[in-house]
């Protein structure tokens, strides 16, 4: 048995779904008007609205012959609560890594600094001149 964020991912893994997700987040719809904007079948999309209800991100109810589909935002919290942390992980790593460069570059400024306000113990090179033989 799979449990149900794993489900929750797949069901969300198909962009189909995603968009019809989308659309339902405007409000209810019928399985027609879901159908609409994509070039596949009723029971294609039929299909899809079965994966994202065995998920737990949409219901269907019936009223009379029609069968709204509704979003049910309750699986997608939980998906989300489940990626916040480690959202908040990657935030923090990626903080600590701005930080260590920001530091690396001081050093790098205070580097060329010192290297600026050292005397040049360099000589500037002689040009020999020779002459042109006849």
């Amino acid at each position: 048995m799979t449990d149900h964020l794993s489900t929750t991912f797949a069901a969300l893994a198909d962009p189909t779904r995603r968009a019809i997700l989308a659309r339902l987040a405007t409000g209810e719809a019928s399985v027609n008007e879901l159908a609409e904007p994509f070039e596949i079948s009723l029971p294609a999309v039929s299909r899809h609205l079965k994966v994202l209800e065995g998920a737990g991100l949409i219901s269907r109810t019936r009223e009379a012959q029609l069968r709204p589909c509704k979003l049910e935002p309750e699986a997608l919290k939980q998906a989300f609560s489940w990626m916040e942390t480690y959202r908040r992980f990657w935030d923090d790593s990626f903080d600590r890594m701005a930080a260590y460069l920001a530091e690396l570059q001081a050093q790098s400024a205070q580097t060329a600094q010192t290297k600026a306000a050292q005397p040049s113990n360099l000589k500037p090179p002689t040009s020999k001149r020779t002459e042109p033989k006849a």
